[in-house]
């Protein structure tokens, strides 16, 4: 059964840095390097959004909102998701998500349906 554990989390000054981890249990075969995986966020109140999608050759996708300022990868020999966050403001405040679609060949479609394994989450706190 796979299992995705984040890591990373806590809390930041505006302006300030921090990096993500998500470690990948279960895969077998290499399914990890043939997955779509991405990142997510819900804030209080708020939808759950995407923030982050990365594909298995590691392409990349990303929200308006963190554009230019985060940046997501993949170790696939380690089985291991990334996302590092810079320049954070008060409004990235929320638990972060990492998400695993089933490994396949089919191209990543970046929308939250496709992923169907979630991590526990992991809060991010960016203060002004």
């Amino acid at each position: 059964q796979v299992q995705l554990v984040e890591s990373g989390g806590g809390s930041v000054q505006a302006g300030g840095s921090l990096r993500l981890s998500c470690k990948a249990y279960g895969y077998t075969y290499s399914g990890f390097s043939r997955t779509c995986l991405g990142w997510f966020r819900q804030a209080p109140g708020k939808e759950r959004e995407g923030v982050a999608h990365i594909t298995s050759d590691g392409k990349t996708a990303y929200g308006d909102s963190v554009k230019g300022r985060f940046t997501a990868s993949r170790d696939n020999a380690g089985n291991t998701l990334y996302l590092q966050m810079n320049s954070l403001k008060p409004e990235d405040t929320a638990v972060y998500y990492c998400a695993a679609a089933s490994p396949g060949p089919l191209p990543c479609l970046y929308v939250r349906d496709e992923y169907n394994r979630w991590g526990q989450g992991t809060q991010v706190t960016v203060s002004s």
